[in-house]
């Protein structure tokens, strides 16, 4: 690249700019800039060229038109190994531009103010900004663009070391792109949610949006996806839920862990009180809440000691050393909670592939997508807790307290099994877990089957209507006492008919919680 000579700064975010331009001015280049930018490098003591003398132009229309100008569009946008650019130049009187610092207005700042008017909104929206970073960021091969604080120090260090390379200079506009295009979804997913009725402006916030823009950079490329033959990437936008976990330990991640962890932690969410979820391929084979983590811990490994060999686990608490003691006696895939302790790092650490997460809470109310063939299922998330009254009890027989507990946190569990989901439970305690069968009393039956814990005396919990009484008359076999369902079945009467005959007590939640 050749010697810089022109440098155009205009900024919203001021962070870190006048140490760059001290910088470059140190390099022997010129500083050109506009508005409240030049205010405040000409009062850090920089000796700064207003742009409307270098257009012979003043700014105008409140600060709306201060760039749009063809001297300054041309000196970034000539290509300087054209010969005809290079004369187009010098007949009228226009000077190159080297480098073009920007950054934008900050129109999601705006937008998310509550009672943000249209006239708000519009003019925090940029337009000369967004026009010198395409028009830098197109030029990229004569021009370097710079939209982030963050690269300030290294473009310096490469400046002095002698000039800026191709790799850098394409780094830079590929950055640039990336703003403008993130820029300009912002105001049209906001200006989107403004229609006009009877003269006026409406603001609303639909849960399904008219267009689903999917846009995430890719954050780590992982070994495979499911299988081996798949190649498959994580792609988050931001540093939250499991997407943004940091990684504090462990081999890489894969896609599955992945998938594993996310489904943990969206269980492990549901409580209040210490709990662990213990997950294997999406479904919890063992879910607790108790007055210290640790417990909480042994609790849920004892429901299916078994298929939790080799599983991952989320917390809703730090992980301290006691429970970290008791982790350590099986093998385990990875773990996600908010921390660790010092004492807990030391004895995870000591397991060389164990992977650690570090999760803060993501927006819970976020659209979950789904993707099939030629494109995109969309829905709002299942998300509140259940409201105990609005239940109804169906049954001659209402549960004692300690179902009631027992229904409660039986029907948090199941909320996040495949469906047909059905969760034997104690209050605080998953008891045996049957997932995923084309029947509901298969999942019942299967439940049981893998029960390691006495079922005798728990309640059960199904995320949908019993289509037929052979489901409750299954669970009864196994000594269960009280049900949570959502009801709506055709068959209703006949299904509570037989928890009437078999002594048990049968609630509706009238809220289905199918999960595929």
């Amino acid at each position: 690249m050749a010697i810089i000579q022109r440098v155009l700064i205009s900024v919203t975010d001021k962070t870190g700019i006048a140490e760059f331009a001290r910088g470059l001015a140190g390099l022997g280049c010129e500083i050109v800039s506009t508005g409240g930018t030049a205010r405040a490098l000409k009062e850090a003591g920089l000796a700064v060229r207003d742009i409307a003398d270098l257009t012979g132009f003043p700014e105008m229309l409140d600060g709306r038109v201060k760039t749009l100008h063809p001297k300054i569009a041309a000196g970034v946008l000539a290509i300087r190994a054209n010969p005809e650019h290079r004369a187009a130049l010098q007949a009228h009187g226009i000077s190159t531009i080297d480098i073009v610092v920007v950054n934008l207005y900050a129109f999601e700042k705006a937008a998310a103010r509550e009672g943000a008017t249209v006239p708000d909104l519009i003019e925090n929206i940029d337009i000369g900004g967004p026009t010198l970073i395409r028009a830098a960021a197109k030029n990229y091969q004569d021009v370097a663009v710079v939209v982030a604080p963050s690269d300030y120090p290294a473009i310096l260090e490469e400046l002095r070391a002698g000039g800026l390379s191709l790799a850098t200079r394409w780094s830079l506009a590929q950055k640039a792109f990336r703003l403008t295009a993130d820029y300009d979804r912002a105001i049209s997913a906001r200006l989107a949610r403004i229609s006009v009725k009877d003269g006026e402006f409406r603001d609303s916030n639909p849960a399904l949006p008219p267009l689903l823009d999917l846009r995430a950079p890719r954050a780590l490329d992982l070994r495979y996806g499911e299988n081996p033959h798949q190649a498959a990437a994580l792609y988050a936008n931001g540093h939250s839920g499991i997407a943004g976990a940091r990684q504090l330990h462990g081999k890489e991640l894969s896609y599955n862990n992945l998938v594993d962890l996310d489904a943990s932690w969206q269980l492990i969410g549901e409580f209040d009180q210490p709990a662990t979820a213990i997950i294997k391929h999406t479904n919890p084979c063992g879910c607790a809440e108790r007055a210290t983590l640790v417990e909480s811990y042994r609790k849920a490994l004892e429901c299916d000691p078994v298929s939790s060999f080799g599983g991952v686990l989320a917390f809703n608490r730090p992980v301290d050393e006691a429970t970290a003691r008791e982790i350590v006696k099986i093998f385990v895939e990875a773990i996600a909670a908010p921390d660790y302790s010092p004492e807990a790092l030391a004895i995870l650490t000591g397991r060389k592939n164990l992977r650690l997460l570090k999760v803060a809470d993501a927006d819970a109310s976020a659209l979950v997508v789904k993707s099939i063939t030629g494109g995109y299922l969309a829905q709002t998330p299942d998300v509140g807790r259940l409201d105990l009254s609005k239940t109804e009890v169906k049954t001659e027989r209402a549960p004692t307290e300690e179902e009631w507990r027992a229904l409660e946190f039986g029907w948090k569990v199941a909320k996040h099994v495949k469906s047909n989901a059905i969760v034997y439970a104690t209050p605080g305690q998953t008891a045996a877990v049957g997932a995923g069968q084309m029947s509901r009393v298969d999942s019942v039956k299967l439940g049981a089957m893998k029960a390691t814990l006495p079922l005798a005396g728990t309640v059960v919990a199904s995320d949908a209507f019993f289509p037929f009484p052979d489901g409750v008359e299954e669970a009864a076999r196994h000594g269960i006492t009280a049900i949570i369902q959502p009801g709506g079945s055709i068959r209703d009467p006949e299904v509570v008919a037989a928890a009437n005959r078999l002594g048990l007590a049968m609630v509706f939640t009238g809220v289905r919680h199918f999960r595929h």
